[in-house]
């Protein structure tokens, strides 16, 4: 039997990158997936794929801005599958770059409302489904940037993933008694669409992979078994945690 068997579980962001392959590797383990992301497209092919594979799951696109969407998700969880005992708050955007002061105001209220907010309102919601079962998993995707590491021309981005820590000890010491465990991962660089936009020159990409003691990039395979992990009961004592996963970067001086 599959780590996850029998458990529904919530993925945003699952278009693409770490979400997609996370939802992907929950349906493997047997987890009943509600799919969300901005892109109905990319949504259809993943389920598509997933049920391929003899996995279950559903989806609806929408945006984690909207409260509306966050409760949707929901509903639609309860809907199809009759309970909700995890919840990966993943969807993010690196927001508008450059140098701080020429950041404006709607770029960086942005970020905040699409990698904090958004995180927000989904766990505001998933929380009362998985009380009335006695217990579940959250886990946010926060980053090294701005935790262990920084790098100009990110502040929005640094900023709203480094709120998700706070949010993540918050709500693990709120709902702990509750059985309901909150952690946040900490990814080093990862091989996405946010990492290339991020790193679109080979001497950007050779600086970003010297940073890591293993001296490579993460594949987003590799992410969603760390998620995993702190979905499943294999993690039952684990929460409040900031869980780098970053390749030795946070340790790495060579």
């Amino acid at each position: 039997m599959g780590r996850l068997t029998n458990k529904v579980a919530i993925v945003t962001g699952a278009s693409a990158g770490i979400g997609r392959a996370t939802a992907k590797l929950f349906a493997a383990e047997g987890a009943m997936v509600v799919a969300g992301a901005r892109r109905q497209d990319e949504l259809d092919s993943l389920v598509a794929e997933i049920e391929a594979a003899d996995g279950r799951a559903v989806s609806l696109a929408g945006d984690v801005r909207s409260e509306d969407y966050a409760k949707a998700l929901v509903a639609l969880a309860i809907k199809k599958y009759g309970r909700l005992d995890i919840a990966f708050n993943n969807a993010g955007t690196l927001g508008e770059a450059g140098p701080t002061t020429e950041i404006s105001e709607a770029g960086w209220n942005d970020a905040i409302a699409i990698n904090l907010t958004g995180a927000f309102l989904g766990a505001k919601h998933q929380i009362p489904e998985m009380l009335k079962q006695g217990g579940g998993s959250i886990i946010f995707t926060s980053t090294f940037v701005g935790y262990s590491s920084a790098f100009p021309g990110v502040a929005a981005y640094a900023a709203s993933k480094s709120g998700l820590v706070g949010l993540t000890q918050a709500l693990a010491v709120e709902y702990g008694p509750n059985n309901i465990r909150v952690n946040a991962i900490l990814p080093g660089a990862v091989d996405t669409d946010m990492y290339r936009t991020m790193n679109d020159t080979p001497e950007k990409t050779a600086f970003v992979t010297q940073l890591h003691a293993l001296k490579r990039v993460a594949k987003p395979e590799e992410l969603a078994r760390s998620v995993l992990y702190l979905a499943s009961d294999d993690s039952a004592f684990v929460s409040g945690t900031a869980s780098l996963v970053d390749g030795g970067l946070s340790v790495n001086r060579t």
